[in-house]
C-alpha cells in the first residue's frame, strides 16, 4: 500500500508543493457570449477571441510557490448556442524545445509540452472533465476526482481541438460541444474552470490559473468560477454508433507446431446509442457491443502471486458517469462482466442529487474471483446471467453521502448481491474522512461439473473501511481501518481479500527546498496490521522510507519493510526487502525513462518457504522523430531458496508507433513472456505479435485493420504458432 500511495502523490504533487500563504483564489469571470464565427485552426486571429474573456494570470505551483509564471500562458473563453470555446496562447522563449510528438489519443502526458483543462460543471468543485491538448493537437481526456484524488482516463468525450507551433510558441483551440457536458437546471449557469500549462524543461513546470495552497488536499476545489452562461441547450442531443468487425482465425491442427488451419471469417455488428434527454441526463443503450480490445493489456507478472491481478477497464459503454463508482471498496468492477449481449444505462443528477444504473444481460465466460483471507482463487463463469450497478450520491457542499448496490442473477439459479452506504466528509481543505459499510448475500450456482466452489451454498457477510486522510505545510498523515467478513463476495467488483480486520496508519514530514535539484522530499513512516476474525494475525508491516521529486521530473521512492509477517497455511514466515522506483524525463527524444523493483528476502507461497529474491521493470519512452514514437518495458523476477532456484520469470514488451498524421497511425506490438522453475528445469511461456492500421476521426468514428500472432514457447524453445488472426472494424458516430 504504501509503494503505490506514495507514488501516487509523487504524480499529484503539482496540487500541492504552493506556498502555505497562496495568494488569493480569482473572483468569478463572466463569459461573454459570442456571434461571430470561429474557425478551428489554432489560430487565435478569429474575432470571436478578441471579444472573449480572458485568464492571462497564471501560477508557477510546481516547482515554485505560486510565485509569477515563468513564461506568459494566457487563456480566452467564450461561447455559442452549440459550444463552449476555449483557446490558449503559450509563448516560448526557444519553440525549438517544445516537446510535440505526435501520439495516440489519451497519450498526451507529462513527459510533452500540453494544456489541460479541468471543467466543473456541475458547480460542485469535487470532480471534474479534463481535456488535453498537446501542441500536434491531439487529445487526452478523462475525470479527475477529488475524493480519491484519481485522474481516470478511461472515459471519452466528444470534443475538437487544433493547435499550431510557431516561431514565438504555440496556441491551441477547444470547441466542446454542450451536449457532451454535464449541468444542472438553471440560468444563468455558474461553473468553475482551471487552465494547466505542463512546460517540461529543466524542470516540469505546472503553471495554473489559479494558486494552488499547500495545505489543500484536493485540486477540483481550487477551480475558480465563470458565470454569465445563458439559454444553454438543454436536450435533445442524440449519438447513434453502429460497428460492423470481421474477423479470420487461424487455429491449430493439433498439438503446438502441428501448423494452422484458416476457419471461416466471421462477421459481426452492432449499435451503441447515446441519448441527452436533459443537460444532466444521458441514456445509453447497447446492443451487441463489441468490447474487443485492439490493443492487449501490459502483462503483468503474476508467479508467486497470492491475490488476483487489477486491469483497468477500457471499454465505452461502462465509462458514462464512472466517477460515481469510485467508492472506498471496488464493489462495481465491470471487467467482470465479459460478454454483454445488450445493455441500457441511466446516468444524471437532479440538484444536488446524483445517479447511475447499468443493466447488462452477460452471456458468460471468464473467471470469478473467489476471494480468502490469505489468497484469491478463480471458478469458471460458463453461465448466461442477468448484472445491475446502482448508485446514488447526495451532495453536502463539498461533502457528500451515497449508497452503492450491484446484483448478479445467474441464469438456472443463484445471485450474488451487494448493498451499502458510504459518505465522505470534508470539513476544509486539508482533512478528508471517508467510510463505507457493505452487506453481501450470495448463492453459489449449483454447478460442481464447472468448480467444486459451485456447490449451491447461500452466504451472506458484510465489510466496513473507514480512513482520514490530512495534509498541511508540513507534515501529512493516513489512517485506514478494514473489517470484510469471512463470506463477503462481490462479484461485480474487485475485491480480492476478505475475512480480515486492518489497521494501516501513515506518516509523512514534508520539505520544499526552494534551491537545488531536489525540490520536494518527503520522509515517511507506516504500520499496517491484518488478523484474522479469530484475532490471529495474517498480516504485519511497518516501513521507512522517503520519496520525493526534483530536475528534469525525477521522481524517487525509497522504502526499507524489516520483518514484514505474512501467514502461510498455520506459520507466519517472516521478511526483509527494500522497493523503489526512480522515474526521470531526460530529453525530447528520450522523454522518460524508469525503473522500480523490489529485492532482499521473499516467500515462496508454493513451498511456505523464505528465500532471497529480486524483481526489476525498468521502461523507456525513445522518439528518435516526432512521428516515432518507441514504449520498451522489461520486467524480470526471480526468488532463490536454499535447494537453488525457485523460478524466473520474464516479460519483454516493445510497442512501436508511427504516426502519419493526428489521426492516423501504425502500431506494432512483441510481447514476450517466459517462466523458468529450477535451474534451467521446466519452462513455460508465449509470444504475442500484433500490427494494426488505425484511424480515428473522433472515439467513435474509427477504422482498425489489424493482423495478430500468438505463439507458445515448446521445450526445445521453439516458438510454435497457436494462433493467427485478421481484423477489421468500422465504426461510425451519427450526431443530431
Amino acid at each position: 500500500m504504501t509503494f503505490w500511495r506514495s507514488t501516487l502523490l509523487l504524480l499529484l504533487l503539482p496540487a500541492a508543493v504552493a506556498l502555505a500563504d497562496a495568494p488569493p483564489p480569482p473572483g468569478p469571470m463572466t463569459i461573454p457570449r459570442t456571434s461571430a464565427p470561429i474557425v478551428l485552426d489554432g489560430d487565435l486571429s478569429d474575432t470571436a477571441w478578441q471579444q472573449a474573456a480572458v485568464i492571462d494570470k497564471f501560477y508557477e505551483t510546481s516547482p515554485g510557490d505560486n510565485i509569477p509564471a515563468k513564461v506568459r500562458t494566457v487563456a480566452y473563453v467564450t461561447y455559442d448556442n452549440k459550444y463552449f470555446y476555449i483557446g490558449v496562447r503559450c509563448d516560448d522563449p526557444d519553440p525549438k524545445k517544445i516537446r510535440a510528438p505526435f501520439v495516440d489519443r489519451d497519450a498526451v502526458i507529462g513527459t510533452d509540452d500540453n494544456i489541460a483543462v479541468f471543467l466543473d460543471t456541475r458547480n460542485d468543485k469535487r470532480s471534474a472533465m479534463e481535456l488535453r491538448v498537446n501542441p500536434r493537437g491531439i487529445q487526452g481526456d478523462g475525470i479527475f476526482n477529488d475524493a480519491n484524488q484519481s485522474e481516470d482516463f478511461s472515459p471519452d468525450f466528444f470534443y475538437d481541438t487544433a493547435a499550431r507551433i510557431d516561431d514565438k510558441g504555440w496556441s491551441a483551440e477547444f470547441r466542446i460541444p454542450f451536449s457532451s457536458l454535464r449541468y444542472d437546471r438553471g440560468d444563468p449557469q455558474t461553473w468553475n474552470i482551471l487552465v494547466w500549462r505542463n512546460y517540461p524543461r529543466d524542470f516540469r513546470y505546472a503553471f495554473h490559473s489559479a494558486p494552488l495552497p499547500r495545505n489543500s488536499n484536493c485540486l477540483v476545489c481550487n477551480t475558480h468560477p465563470i458565470t454569465g452562461l445563458t439559454g444553454l441547450p438543454s436536450a435533445g442531443h442524440l449519438v447513434a454508433a453502429p460497428y460492423v468487425t470481421a474477423e479470420n482465425v487461424a487455429t491449430p491442427n493439433g498439438a503446438p507446431g502441428s501448423g494452422l488451419s484458416s476457419g471461416d471469417t466471421d462477421g459481426d455488428a452492432g449499435l451503441d446509442v447515446k441519448w441527452n434527454p436533459s443537460a444532466n441526463n444521458a441514456v445509453d443503450l447497447t446492443i451487441n457491443p463489441d468490447f474487443s480490445q485492439i490493443e492487449a493489456d501490459v502483462p503483468q507478472i503474476t508467479t508467486n502471486r497470492r491475490f488476483a491481478v487489477f486491469f483497468p477497464e477500457k471499454r465505452p459503454f461502462f465509462l458514462e458517469g464512472f466517477d460515481f463508482f469510485d467508492t472506498p471498496l471496488n464493489v462495481a468492477y465491470t471487467r467482470t462482466i465479459t460478454s454483454p449481449r445488450a445493455g441500457a444505462r441511466i446516468t444524471g443528477k437532479s440538484g444536488p442529487i446524483g445517479y447511475t444504473v447499468l443493466v447488462t444481460e452477460d452471456r458468460g465466460g471468464g473467471l470469478t474471483i473467489i476471494p480468502g483471507a490469505l489468497g484469491s482463487g478463480f471458478a469458471p463463469q460458463d453461465f448466461k446471467s442477468y448484472a445491475t450497478i446502482g448508485r446514488m450520491r447526495r451532495d453536502f457542499g463539498s461533502s457528500f453521502v451515497g449508497a452503492v448496490i450491484t446484483d448478479r442473477e445467474i441464469s438456472g439459479g443463484g445471485h450474488n448481491r451487494v448493498l451499502g452506504p458510504d459518505f465522505n466528509w470534508r470539513p476544509d481543505q486539508s482533512n478528508s474522512v471517508t467510510a463505507q459499510l457493505l452487506y453481501s448475500d450470495t448463492k453459489n450456482p449449483d454447478r460442481p461439473d464447472l468448480s467444486p466452489v459451485w456447490n449451491g451454498e447461500s452466504l451472506t457477510s458484510h465489510a466496513f473501511t473507514a480512513s482520514w486522510g490530512h495534509l498541511n505545510a508540513t507534515h501529512d498523515w493516513f489512517f485506514n481501518f478494514r473489517d470484510i467478513g469471512d463470506a463477503f463476495r462481490a462479484d461485480l467488483g474487485f475485491i480480492p481479500q476478505v475475512g480480515y480486520r486492518e489497521g494501516y496508519g501513515e506518516f509523512g514530514k514534508r520539505y520544499f527546498p526552494e534551491k537545488g535539484k531536489i525540490r520536494f522530499l518527503r520522509p515517511f513512516v507506516t504500520a499496517d496490521l491484518q488478523t484474522n476474525r479469530d484475532g490471529d494475525t495474517i498480516f504485519q508491516q511497518a516501513s521507512v522510507g522517503v520519496n520525493g521529486f526534483g530536475a528534469k521530473n525525477l521522481q524517487f521512492f525509497l522504502s526499507l519493510y524489516p520483518g514484514e509477517r505474512i501467514r502461510v497455511g498455520d506459520e507466519l514466515l517472516q521478511q526483509t526487502y527494500f522497493t523503489w522506483l526512480v522515474q526521470y524525463d531526460p530529453s525530447r527524444r528520450l522523454p522518460r525513462v524508469s525503473l522500480q523493483g523490489r529485492t532482499g528476502q521473499s516467500i515462496d507461497f508454493s513451498s511456505g518457504t523464505v528465500g532471497n529474491g529480486t524483481s526489476l521493470t525498468a521502461t523507456a519512452t525513445v522518439r528518435p522523430m516526432d512521428r516515432i514514437d518507441l514504449q520498451l518495458n522489461a520486467s524480470r523476477e526471480w526468488l532463490d531458496a536454499d535447494a537453488g532456484r525457485v523460478f524466473t520469470e520474464t516479460i519483454e514488451r516493445l510497442r512501436a508507433q508511427y504516426s502519419f498524421s493526428a489521426k492516423s497511425l501504425l502500431r506494432v506490438i512483441a510481447q514476450y513472456d517466459n517462466i523458468e522453475f529450477g535451474d534451467g528445469g521446466a519452462h513455460a511461456g508465449n509470444f504475442l505479435g500484433s500490427v494494426l492500421y488505425s484511424y480515428k476521426l473522433n472515439w467513435q468514428t474509427v477504422l482498425f485493420l489489424g493482423y495478430g500472432d500468438d505463439r507458445v514457447i515448446l521445450p526445445n524453445n521453439d516458438l510454435a504458432k497457436t494462433g493467427r488472426s485478421l481484423f477489421f472494424k468500422v465504426s461510425y458516430a451519427y450526431q443530431r
